[in-house]
Order: structure tokens, then C-alpha cells, then sequence
């Protein structure tokens, strides 16, 4: 009985359990409605939701959880288990809940007028405004004058995310911009002037390796490594499906570029590839086995009749080769134009190339010739020369060199930073295992770093590795290569081909090669007469070492390189232990040497002194014939006995040691030639001789003959040169048509040009030191050899000339002329930049040329409507008939502003031009009753909406102009610049909207502060990116930080603002809500207390809800505050 009574308790307790669960759980699905239904607390989880994504994801799986399984949840009245799981699954629901906000307003104002045109308006205004950044990315990259330390790739995925993320676009849309500006670019370099100087190859590595490879970056940080929130399992099934959309965007971008047919005719140089890759794609379709053996074919000969191929088909073979798309690509709509029926059958087996050299085929020289004018089309066919070039034979092993540094290196577009790679490896050889030797054993390896060296010393290829960010890496190949030979006494090897190789001339190859890679170039007269540029590195063997020694040691850590590392062989292995100059302690007395004779005149020669001896033996080689008719130049006692013979045998002797010794010598003899010279014991022909012997003896003397003129030029001590004719070379013959092409190159600027004549019919003068360089290189002939001597001489020598009084760069840019007329426009092209040298007034109107061409503005023509076309034009040459043609003011800009004297000069003038250019389109193309209307109106936007939204576009156009050229002008220097310095000024300081007297209201003021907004933020994301990936952004916080600072201190009223009040208003709300939408991620790199008083000045703004979002975004941190902000206001 007892049971039975204890067995009923228990059933009925268990029954009014169940009851009390249903009904805690019914209330508990109750108050989760609420929750979600009310304003406040749907605004508190969505703050959870943005910055707890890991806490969230475990909140929305037990709710989906209970909206599945739960019986209760089906009876309730409040909410059903449909619309929790719709809540809880997208998280737009919840972010709807805001009102509207002034950043909505903001992104509309923005957004005004379309931005994005149809195909036929790529140059118009704009298509423009959206990737202009990136044709002038790309264009001021194609500057040779510039070997950067980091790649031009970081710096390009930077720049698309930017610009997607602030022009609010679509993937496909913003890989689009980046093929037509890549497709421009190659367009302005098709017919390109002759000139020492990167060119279409270095354009097609732009194009085909590049982008592609940007593109290839971007895709796998989408697809490859998980974000934080994409772990959350409350993302709703289309948003795990969007992370393939950057993927979907590439192919819908390549599948629109088949409209811009104008863009896509290929170079005539590449025509051949073209139709290749179009080939290849009817053979596919056609059933045909397409194999590395129809590339092998040196003719297309067997090719379809008319298939004809683009560019288009090189970015999508390109895109293939990535794997980021497949050959279905091949099936698009009018991809291809052949019949199938056209179609060979099968190529010819007989054909040498590739494919036979991996089914086993020797490397007969006819294979190797094969191989070198043909990229390789895979890695594991760089991965096999590579392996010979480590294991081979000594023949096989320089066979394997040529291979690399052809074709598969310059054209190899594809493969081209694989093979840049293995290059830079093989500049230094694995130790031989049974290398027994006391000296490096790199002597040993002389004929194959030989061809190494030639083969990547070319204008195009040392581009190629800047492009790639290889310029560390490979400095730190070479300074062993240096030391090694330079150290060494002279010895010879007699190559296959019957010449004589030297440990000197290996030297030189890679002394030169190393030069090259840092501003050695940039005389020192910049630094004595102020000219150094204040902000942006100067890259200096010191420095390219601790790039290298960074990027080693970092990689692998971050998930970028992690991506790359799978993209890269197993065979490559680096040290990475960590170099230094003391590592290399005769190139770095040679550096100390430079340094010092740069700092102060020539002295410390100690008679009878080792050096002492190579000074004289240097100068009796050099002038033979002078001492055989008595006179000396040596610094011997004039007693001495020997004859004429003797001593030149003598000298022979003594000029038999290591290569820096003769270095260490070179500045004291130069030192004795030039004096000689001055005092009339040495005329100039001989003293131009003699240079050309020692430069032929040591082609490395070169780089110490540069240093010691260019310091010498900057000392001013010595007498003046008069380019007669009869003493030193004369420029008459060309200098007046220099001058006129000079003018016609600078009429499209309005830039006045100094008068050339001197004196009326007195003779060009130059100053001593320079007269003898540019004799000394008028002397050569143009070879290959001697192309890469100019390659190191030519711009050390431009900016030399640029820095003396004018018209110096004219004199020497007309003697070059009179030699090799062919480089004629470039010369004249070189000379023109002078003008802005020397004119801080000729750069403010270049720059206004600038706005003016690009934004269609000042212009009598009407049917100039601007944009890129305009601003950059054709490039520079004899494009039209009967000479040169005016040269577009962007590409004239992006050549000269690196020899722009005050840098921060520049910055100030583009924000004047930008607000003078703001004024001009709001009251540009208006009839004049609408203006007298615009006047009266208080705000512009209250006027006429269409009117409005079309000066925004050409606003933002504008913002986006000036904000290009500051990054460009000076990297992220320049922008840490305008953060601290120029934009707090400008806002402090008085600024008036009236036009010659006449108030034209609001307009103007809003108008303004939306294009500083725009200007800034664009200033921002170019330099330090919108995310944490790229290097740069880790100068961001600091410089972030003091700039908010400054706008909540300012909004405190704590400074005194002196623009426009509704330009400030405009400004601020616009510039926050920028960030917020466009690089949420730099708030959190923010102090709280900033955003705090920032968020509260706002509010004073009237901006509650664009406080409040600044606060959301703020990470965890500003959680509290934002929650408090929520509750207390009306959210």
C-alpha cells in the first residue's frame, strides 16, 4: 500500500514537472520574442552578433536547436519556430532593426548619379571615378627610375579592396576595372618611343602576372582560410554559399571584357601567343588532345584559318594556369571565332621542345635554343631545369641558366615569380660536398653565374623582380656574389663560345646589378642643396637587408604567406638566418668610401701606401699616351728613370689584384684626371679616353666614377665647361629643336618653359665634373654589354643634370640625341621633367592640369568630358605626324614627381586643388537663372536632386584623383603627413566658399566636406589597407589614433574651427561613417576613450545613430559603451 501511494506521488510530481517546464519554457520562448521583436534588445544582440561572432554562433544553434524540436514553440502565439529560425539565421534581420541612419544618408549622398557606365563610357567620368586609382597604380609603376623593396602585388590587393569597399561594388564589377585599366595601360605602350626604360614587357607582366596573381590572392584569402565568423554555424545557407562569389564575380568579369573589343587587340609582338591561346581552346572544344607539343610549334602554321586571338585569351589562360577557372571556360558564348572543321588533328611529333625535353630528350643545343625562346607552361618544367641546374653537368648547369633567364622568366607570365625564385637560389649555389678550398667556392661557379647575371640584368627583368618584391631577396643574393669576386685576384676562364670570362667582369655584373637595386642613382647635390625628399624610404643596402631579413623570418606566420607557401615548390629552400653588412666587409668599406666622398673632399692617399701604387698604375694605364710624350700624371718622382715601356708593364703588374682594391683606388685617380684637366695639362678627349679605358678595365669603376662627378658637381669648386665643339662635344646642332619639342611635350600644361639660349651666342656651359661624365658616355656604342653600364649611368646622370642650373639636362639630352637619334622623344621626354625640378610654381600647374583634364573642366572643347582617357592619354612619343605630340598631363605628373624637391609641398596644393576644383563643379555647365537659384539656396541638395548627384560624381572623381596622387607621390610618409599635419591645419584655418565675391550658398560647403571625406579615407585604405593584411597597416593605429583625437577634441570644442561650418559637419559625419562601412576593422585599433568623446560629439552633431554604429564597431572593448548608449537613447 505504501508503494502504491509513493508511486503515485511520484507520477504526479513528475506531471506538475513537466507542466512547470512547459510553462518556464512557453514564457522563456516568450521573452526571446520580445527580445528579438523589441527595438533595444534586437540592437544589443545584433552588437553581440557584429563583435561575440564564436558566443553568437553557440546563442544561434540552440535557439535553431529549439525552434527544430521544440513542441511548445509550435503553440505559441507570440512567435513561431519559422521565425526564430529566420531570426537567428540571418543576421540582416536583426541589423534592420536600426533606424535610418546618417550613414545611410551619407552612402546615398554618395552614391548619387551612377557611377558605373555601360562598356561604350570606359573613358568617361564615370567609369572613371571608380578605378582611376588603379590605371595610375599601374602606370607609375611602369617608372623604371623606381625598384620598390615591396611588391607590387601587396600593393595592388590593397588597392582593389579599397576601392571595393568604398565605391560600395560588386566582385565582378571591381575585377573588371582592374582588367581595363591593365588593358589601358598595355594600349598606351603599343607603340611605344625607343628609350632605356621598361616596356611591354614589363606592361604584360602588369597584365598576365600581376593582376592575375592579385586576383589569385584575394580568391583564396575568400575560399581557403576561414574568417572568425565564418565558423559560426548560425550562417544561413546563402551565406556559406557567398564565400564562392569572389570566384563567380572572376569569371562574370571575364565574360563581360569580351564587349571592350577596342581594349583587346594585342601587341604585334604577341600576336602569335594570342592565336595560340585562342587555338587552343577550338582544339579543345573540338575533341582534339591539346598538349605542351602544340606550343612547342614554333609557327601556327597547323592553327585554325581564322582563329584570331585577344587579350582575352591570355587572361584567361592566365586565370586557368591559377586554377581559378577551368577550361569551361573555353565554352563562353563568342570566346572563340574557328570552326571545329579547321581544326589539325593531331601536331607534328617531330617538334623540339618542352614537351620532348620532360619525356626525357638531352639538352642538344637545339633544345636549349628551343627552350630558351619558349616560357615554360608548367612548374614541374621549371622544377626540372632548376634541379639540373643544381645537379647537371658544368655544361648542363649553364644550359639550365639560359633556360630560366629566357623566355620562361621575361614571358613566362604564368610561372613568372616561380621562376624569379629559383633564379635568386641559384645565385647561390649549394656548397659542393668535396669543396676542400681556402677561397669562396662561388669562383668556381664563374661561367654559370655568368650567365645568370647577363641573363636578368636587362631594364625589363630588373623591373620584373621590383614588380614581383624580389628586391631584398635578391640584394641579399648578390652581396655574396660581390664579396666573393671582388676579393678575389684576377683570374679567367675561357667560355664554350671562345671568349674570356674574368673574376673582374663577373664582378662587375654583379656590382652593377646591385646598384641598381637601391637609389644609388640619386646624386648627393639633393641632400646638400635641401632637396632630399622628407618623407618616403631611400632605399639603401642597409635597408634592403632588413627588408630580407623580415620578410624571412615573419614567413609562413601570417595566413597570406601560409597561402603562398602552397602555391610555392618544395624545391626552394632558402637560409634564413639573417644577413648584415658587417657580413661583408669590402663592400662595406666601398659603401663607407661612397659615403665619405659624398660628405667631404678627397683625401687620406698616403704616399707609397698599397693604394698609393694602384693609383699610379691606374693612371698610366689610362693615359699611355701622355706619358709617352714626357708628361705624367702619376704621383711618382719625376726622377725616376723607367721608360714609357717599362712603366706600362709595370703597371700591368701592380693592377693584377682583387677588385676592390682597384675600387678603393678609382676615386684618387679620378680626382688626378679631373684636376689635370682643369689646369690644361689633360685635354678633355684624352681625359674622356682615359675614363673609357679604366670603365672597360673594371666595368664597376663606373658606379665609383658616378659617386665621385655627382659629388663633385655638388661642391661647385670647379670651373665651368664650354660645350664648344673643339674641347668638349657641342649640343647646336639639336639644342633649339630640343627646345621647341621640349614646348610641344609641356603645351597641354600651360607650363612656361625657360629660354634654352645662354648669352645670346655664348656656348652651353656645363660644369667640369658633368662635361667629363656625359663625354665619358657618348663614348659607347649601344650593345648589350654597354646597355647595362647606361642602365646604372643613364639616371644617375638625369638626376644629376636635373639637379644643376638650367638648361643642363637640355645640353645633355641634345648630345644624346646627335648619337643615338632614335631615343630622340625619350630624351627630349627626360629633359621636359627638368622644368619642374627647378619651378615649385610649374608642379602646382601641372597638378591643377591635372584636375582640369581629368574632371573635363576649364576645357573650350565641349566634347571633352575627362577621365582617364584624358588624363592619361597615349603615353609619350611621336604618335602624330611631323613630331611630338603634347604629353597628357597624368603621365607627365607620374614621371616627375619623384624629383619633386618639397614632397609635403605637393600634398598642400592637391587638397587647395581639390577644393577649388569641388567649387568648380558645383557651378559648372549651370545656366545662369539656376545659378542665381543655387546661390539662394541654403543647402545644394534642397535645390535639385539631379543637379546634386551629378556634381557628386565628379566630386568623388575628384577625391579620388587627389587621393592617388598623395599616395603615389609619397606612400604611406605622405599620408601619415595629412593626417597629423595638413588636414588638422586646413580645418583650423579660415577658409571662404565665395567666388569672386559671389556666395554660393550651402552647396559648395556640403559639397566639400564630402570630397575631403572621400579624399581621406581613399588616402587611408590606399596606404594602409581596410584590413590587417598587408604591412603597411601596422603603421595605422598610431597615426589613426591622434587624427580621432583631433575630430573629438575638436567637437568638444576644445579648437576653433575655421572652414565652413557646414563643410566641418559634412566632413566629420562622412569621414566616421566611411570607416564604419568601408574599414570597420581600424576601430578597433582605436583607444575607447577616443571613440567615446567621438561618439558623444557626434550626438552633438545630431548624428545619434552614426555614434552609436562607431561604437558597435568598435570591438568587444567598446561593448559597454554602446550598450549603455542603446538603452539610453531612442534605438
Amino acid at each position: 500500500m505504501e508503494l502504491d501511494v509513493h508511486d503515485s506521488f511520484g507520477e504526479k510530481k513528475t506531471e506538475n514537472s513537466e507542466s512547470l517546464l512547459k510553462v518556464n519554457t512557453a514564457k522563456a520562448i516568450e521573452i526571446i520574442g520580445q527580445f528579438l521583436q523589441n527595438k533595444k534588445t534586437a540592437r544589443i544582440l545584433c552588437l553581440a552578433l557584429r563583435n561575440m561572432p564564436l558566443q553568437w554562433a553557440g546563442f544561434a544553434q540552440r535557439l535553431q536547436l529549439l525552434g527544430a524540436n521544440s513542441v511548445v514553440l509550435g503553440n505559441a502565439k507570440l512567435i513561431t519556430p519559422e521565425v526564430l529560425l529566420h531570426w537567428t539565421s540571418d543576421k540582416n534581420k536583426l541589423l534592420s532593426q536600426k533606424g535610418k541612419t546618417s550613414q545611410l544618408e551619407f552612402r546615398d549622398v554618395m552614391s548619387s548619379g551612377s557611377l558605373f557606365s555601360s562598356a561604350g563610357q570606359s573613358h568617361g567620368v564615370n567609369w572613371s571615378a571608380l578605378w582611376l586609382p588603379i590605371d595610375l597604380f599601374l602606370e607609375d609603376a611602369m617608372d623604371g627610375s623606381q625598384v620598390l623593396a615591396t611588391s607590387a602585388v601587396e600593393r595592388l590587393i590593397c588597392l582593389i579592396k579599397s576601392l571595393r569597399a568604398v565605391n560600395d561594388t560588386s566582385w565582378h564589377n571591381t575585377f573588371l576595372g582592374l582588367w581595363i585599366a591593365a588593358l589601358r595601360l598595355i594600349q598606351r605602350e603599343r607603340d611605344p618611343s625607343e628609350g632605356p626604360v621598361p616596356r611591354l614587357d614589363t606592361c604584360l607582366c602588369m597584365l598576365l602576372s600581376i593582376s592575375t596573381l592579385a586576383v589569385t590572392i584575394i580568391i583564396e584569402e575568400e575560399e581557403v582560410e576561414p574568417k572568425e565568423d565564418d565558423c559560426s554555424p548560425s550562417k544561413s545557407r546563402d551565406e556559406k554559399q557567398s564565400s564562392g562569389m569572389c570566384r563567380k564575380g572572376l569569371i562574370t568579369s571575364l565574360q563581360m571584357l569580351g564587349e571592350y573589343e577596342s581594349l583587346l587587340t594585342p601587341p604585334q609582338s604577341i600576336i602569335a601567343v594570342a592565336n595560340q591561346a585562342a587555338a587552343k581552346a577550338v582544339m579543345f572544344i573540338s575533341g582534339v588532345a591539346v598538349g605542351n607539343e602544340y606550343y612547342d610549334c614554333a609557327s601556327m602554321n597547323d592553327a585554325p584559318i581564322n582563329c584570331s586571338g585577344n587579350m582575352r585569351h591570355l587572361i584567361v589562360e592566365a586565370c586557368i594556369s591559377r586554377n581559378l577557372l577551368d577550361t569551361s571556360a573555353y565554352f563562353w558564348p563568342g570566346y572563340v571565332n574557328a570552326l571545329s572543321s579547321q581544326v589539325p588533328r593531331s601536331a607534328s611529333n617531330q617538334v623540339v621542345g618542352w614537351s620532348s625535353f620532360m619525356k626525357g630528350s638531352p639538352l642538344t643545343p637545339s633544345m636549349v635554343n628551343a627552350l630558351v625562346a619558349t616560357p615554360a607552361s608548367s612548374l614541374a618544367e621549371i622544377e626540372k631545369i632548376y634541379e639540373i641546374a643544381i645537379n647537371g653537368s658544368g655544361d648542363e648547369k649553364i644550359s639550365a641558366a639560359s633556360i630560366l633567364c629566357g623566355a620562361s622568366l621575361v614571358r613566362g607570365w604564368y610561372l613568372q615569380e616561380h621562376t624569379a625564385l629559383f633564379i635568386s637560389r641559384l645565385l647561390l649555389p649549394p656548397i659542393p660536398t668535396d669543396y676542400s678550398g681556402s677561397d669562396s667556392y662561388l669562383i668556381d661557379y664563374a661561367p654559370f653565374l655568368n650567365v645568370l647575371l647577363v641573363g636578368i640584368s636587362s631594364v625589363d627583368c630588373v623591373q620584373i623582380f621590383s614588380l614581383h618584391g624580389m628586391v631584398p631577396l635578391l640584394a641579399g643574393q648578390l652581396m655574396p656574389i660581390c664579396e666573393a669576386f671582388g676579393s678575389s685576384p684576377p683570374k679567367s676562364w675561357i667560355l664554350t663560345s671562345g671568349e674570356e670570362l674574368t673574376c673582374h667582369a663577373v664582378f662587375s655584373l654583379a656590382f652593377t646589378l646591385l646598384l641598381r637595386l637601391w637609389r644609388f642613382h640619386h646624386p648627393p647635390v639633393e641632400n646638400v642643396k635641401g632637396d632630399a625628399r622628407p618623407v618616403g624610404s631611400q632605399l639603401t643596402p642597409e635597408y634592403l637587408l632588413l627588408v630580407r631579413n623580415s620578410q624571412l623570418a615573419s614567413f609562413g606566420k601570417s595566413p597570406n604567406d601560409r597561402l603562398k607557401a602552397r602555391r610555392l615548390s618544395k624545391l626552394l629552400k632558402f637560409s634564413l638566418q639573417p644577413i648584415f653588412m658587417d657580413s661583408f666587409p669590402k663592400l662595406k668599406g666601398w659603401y663607407r668610401q661612397h659615403q665619405e666622398c659624398i660628405a667631404s673632399i678627397l683625401s687620406g692617399l698616403v704616399p707609397g701606401a698599397p693604394v698609393h701604387q694602384i693609383v699610379d698604375a691606374l693612371l698610366t694605364m689610362m693615359f699611355r699616351k701622355i706619358n709617352r710624350g714626357g708628361q705624367s700624371l702619376t704621383s711618382t718622382t719625376s726622377g725616376s728613370s723607367n721608360s714609357s715601356g717599362s712603366a706600362n708593364e709595370e703597371a700591368s703588374i701592380k693592377l693584377k689584384v682583387p677588385a676592390w682594391d682597384i675600387l678603393e683606388a678609382t676615386p684618387f685617380v679620378l680626382d688626378a684626371a679631373l684636376t689635370a684637366c682643369a689646369h690644361g695639362r689633360l685635354s678633355p678627349r684624352d681625359l674622356a679616353t682615359g675614363l673609357k679605358d679604366l670603365a672597360d678595365f673594371l666595368p664597376a669603376s663606373f658606379a665609383t666614377i658616378v659617386s665621385y662627378f655627382s659629388a663633385e658637381v655638388t661642391r661647385g669648386i670647379w670651373k665651368p665647361a664650354f660645350m664648344n665643339g673643339t674641347d668638349w662635344p657641342s649640343p647646336a646642332a639639336t639644342l633649339s629643336i630640343v627646345e621647341q619639342q621640349i614646348k610641344k611635350i609641356l603645351a597641354a600644361t600651360g607650363v612656361d618653359v625657360p629660354c634654352l639660349a645662354v648669352g645670346g651666342s655664348s656656348p652651353a656651359m656645363l660644369p667640369l665634373p658633368l662635361a667629363a661624365l656625359i663625354s665619358l658616355t657618348i663614348t659607347y656604342k649601344l650593345d648589350k654589354a654597354s646597355e647595362r653600364l647606361l642602365a646604372l649611368v643613364g639616371p644617375a646622370l638625369n638626376s644629376l643634370a636635373a639637379s644643376c642650373s638650367w638648361p643642363c639636362t637640355p645640353i645633355i639630352a641634345s648630345l644624346w640625341a646627335q648619337k643615338v637619334k632614335r631615343w630622340n622623344d625619350f630624351l627630349v621626354f627626360s629633359a621636359s621633367r627638368t622644368v619642374f625640378h627647378h619651378n615649385s610654381d610649374a608642379v602646382v600647374q601641372l597638378l591643377k592640369s591635372c584636375f582640369t583634364s581629368t574632371l573635363g573642366l576649364g576645357n573650350s572643347n565641349g566634347n571633352n568630358s575627362g577621365g582617364v582617357g584624358t588624363l592619361l592619354g597615349h603615353g609619350f612619343g611621336s604618335h602624330v605626324l611631323g613630331g611630338m605630340s603634347p604629353v597628357a598631363p597624368g603621365i607627365l605628373y607620374l614621371r616627375v614627381h619623384r624629383s619633386v624637391r618639397d614632397v609635403l609641398f605637393v600634398v598642400e596644393e592637391i587638397v587647395s586643388l581639390l577644393m577649388l576644383s569641388v567649387r568648380d563643379i558645383a557651378v559648372s555647365g549651370l545656366p545662369k537663372e539656376k545659378a542665381e537659384k543655387l546661390k539662394k539656396t541654403k543647402y545644394g541638395m534642397r535645390y535639385e536632386q539631379v543637379s546634386f548627384a551629378s556634381a557628386m560624381a565628379r566630386v568623388k572623381l575628384a577625391a579620388s584623383l587627389g587621393a592617388s596622387l598623395v599616395w603615389i607621390s609619397g606612400g604611406s610618409g605622405l599620408v601619415q603627413s595629412l593626417f597629423k599635419e595638413t588636414l588638422p591645419s586646413w580645418f583650423l584655418s579660415v577658409h571662404s566658399v565665395e567666388r569672386e565675391g559671389v556666395n554660393y550658398g550651402g552647396m559648395v560647403a556640403v559639397l566639400r566636406g564630402h570630397a575631403l571625406a572621400f579624399f581621406s579615407v581613399l588616402c587611408g585604405t590606399f596606404s594602409w589597407g581596410i584590413d590587417s593584411s598587408s604591412s603597411a597597416s601596422k603603421r595605422r593605429a598610431k597615426i589613426l589614433d591622434s587624427y580621432l583625437e583631433f575630430l573629438a577634441s575638436a567637437l568638444d570644442g576644445k579648437f576653433s574651427i575655421g572652414c565652413d561650418w557646414a563643410t566641418w559637419r559634412a566632413y566629420v559625419s562622412g569621414f566616421v561613417s566611411l570607416i564604419v562601412r568601408c574599414a570597420p576593422r581600424w576601430l578597433l585599433e582605436v583607444d575607447l576613450n577616443v571613440l567615446t568623446r567621438l561618439s558623444n560629439g557626434l550626438r552633438q552633431l545630431n548624428e545619434e545613430e552614426l555614434g552609436l554604429e562607431l561604437l558597435e564597431s568598435g570591438g568587444v572593448n567598446a561593448m559597454g559603451a554602446a550598450a549603455e548608449l542603446i538603452i539610453e537613447g531612442g534605438f
